[in-house]
C-alpha cells in the first residue's frame, strides 16, 4: 500500500506566488496539499480556493511556527506518512518533491532538507549568505546532522519523527525551525539533503534585517541550551 504524502504550506500574504508554487508540485507524487493561512490581508485564500487547495485559516495570527504546528497536526490526523513543508513564496523548486520524499519513503532517513547552498545559493543577499554560513557552522558543530544548510524553507519529515519530537512545545516564531532540528538530533533521527535551486525576487517572502538578527540570536540560544542539556547542566 502506498504511503500517504501531504504537502503543507504555511502562508501569509502569498497571493503573488502561491499559484506558481502550487503548479510546480508534482500531483502524481502527492496525495494532498494543505495551506495554512495565518490571517493574510490579501487574496491568498481566494486563490487557494480557486486552485482547489485544502485551507485551514488561523483564528488569529499564530506566527510562522504556530502555523506549522497547526498544519503538522492536521497532516498527521489525515494519516500522512510523509509531510513536506514548502514555503508558498516560489523561492524553492517544488518540482523537487519526489527527490525529497524518496529517501524517507525508503526508510533511509526521517528528515530531508532542500539545500540552497548545495545549489550555489545564487542570488541570496550577501548578509543572509554570511549569517546562513555562520549559523549553519555553529549548528552543525552542535547537532551533527551532516547538513550543508540549516535554514531552508523546504523540508520533509517522516510521520515517526513528528510523532516523536515535542514540536508543540516550540516557539511560534521563526526559531521553531531550529528547535525542530535540535529535537531531531536529540532523538537520534537521521537527516539527508538534496540541492534545490532557489529564486530571489521582490515578491519572495523575506524577514527584515532586525528580525533576522533576532532569529540568529535565538538560534544561537537553541544551540547553547542543547549543549547544556547534553552535558546535563540543564534538565531536558
Amino acid at each position: 500500500m502506498a504511503k500517504k504524502v501531504i504537502v503543507i504550506m504555511p502562508a501569509y500574504n502569498a497571493e503573488k506566488t502561491l499559484e506558481k508554487t502550487f503548479r510546480d508540485i508534482p500531483k502524481d507524487k502527492v496525495d494532498e496539499v494543505i495551506l495554512g493561512d495565518d490571517c493574510s490581508k490579501d487574496r491568498t485564500v481566494e486563490i487557494a480556493q480557486r486552485l482547489g487547495i485544502r485551507i485551514i485559516k488561523t483564528p488569529h495570527n499564530l506566527g510562522y511556527g504556530g502555523n506549522q504546528k497547526m498544519l503538522y497536526r492536521e497532516a498527521l490526523h489525515l494519516g500522512a506518512e510523509v509531510i513536506v513543508m514548502v514555503h508558498p513564496d516560489w523561492q524553492y523548486d517544488a518540482a523537487k518533491i519526489p527527490e525529497m520524499i524518496e529517501p524517507i519513503l525508503s526508510g533511509r532517513v526521517d528528515l530531508m532538507m532542500g539545500s540552497r547552498i548545495l545549489s550555489g545559493a545564487g542570488g541570496m543577499p550577501f548578509y543572509k549568505l554570511i549569517s546562513n554560513r555562520f549559523l549553519t557552522f555553529v549548528e552543525e558543530m552542535t547537532f551533527h546532522l551532516h547538513l550543508s544548510e540549516y535554514h531552508t524553507g523546504f523540508r520533509a519529515f517522516s510521520r515517526k519523527l513528528l510523532e516523536t519530537i515535542p514540536f508543540e512545545n516550540n516557539s511560534d516564531d521563526f526559531v521553531f525551525d531550529t528547535e525542530v532540528l535540535a529535537e531531531t538530533a536529540a532523538a537520534g533521527f537521521k537527516a539527508g539533503e538534496i540541492a534545490v535551486p532557489c529564486r530571489y525576487f521582490a515578491a519572495a517572502s523575506e524577514i527584515n534585517f532586525w528580525r533576522s538578527a533576532v532569529y540568529g540570536l535565538e538560534t544561537l540560544g537553541v544551540c547553547f541550551n542543547y549543549v547544556l542539556r547534553r552535558r546535563k547542566f540543564l534538565r531536558a
